[in-house]
């Protein structure tokens, strides 16, 4: 009986890279059109109870007006998109777009823990729940970009 030998450490980095910029790219969309759709009037009022209760947002209504903080933070998701999405010429940014990413995935997700009557079994928690996820690939994306940089500035260091 013949036995076949498959390169799996080729396979491996093909799904690596493969994966790796599905989830980033998905991040910058998510983040993309989220940030759009902050600028209507629907969802500005789904995100008020949110942001009220927030322990890290609560004020921007007083301060602004719903319609108006919905605005900011959709203006804040759209450049986390385009800095996310920087990656091939300029993974510190993209690096930095994805440790933002991070920080607002968690804002949402202690959205959680300090919304009054939000039940962890509601189709809004669910919403909220997959937040982690996006988490995780925003936490390994901004690794990858930062890896990237440092593997740079060691050739460009020992090319001097």
């Amino acid at each position: 009986m013949k036995h076949t030998t498959y390169n799996t450490t080729a396979y491996a980095d093909i799904l690596t890279r493969l994966g790796g910029g599905i989830a980033r790219y998905s991040v910058a969309a998510i983040f993309l059109a989220y940030g759009i759709f902050k600028f209507t009037e629907v969802e500005a009022n789904a995100i008020a109870p949110l942001t009220e209760n927030s322990p890290f947002l609560f004020w921007l209504n007083d301060v602004f007006g719903r319609q108006t903080g919905s605005n900011l933070i959709g203006i804040m998701e759209i450049i986390i998109a385009a800095m996310i999405a920087a990656r091939s010429f300029s993974p510190i940014v993209s690096a930095l777009g994805s440790l933002a990413a991070a920080g607002a995935l968690t804002v949402t997700l202690s959205f959680l823990f300090s919304t009054p009557g939000l039940s962890p079994l509601s189709v809004d928690a669910g919403f909220l729940v997959k937040d982690l996820t996006l988490l995780g690939a925003s936490l390994w994306a901004a690794g990858e970009a930062l890896a990237t940089v440092k593997v740079k500035a060691i050739a460009q260091h020992a090319n001097a």
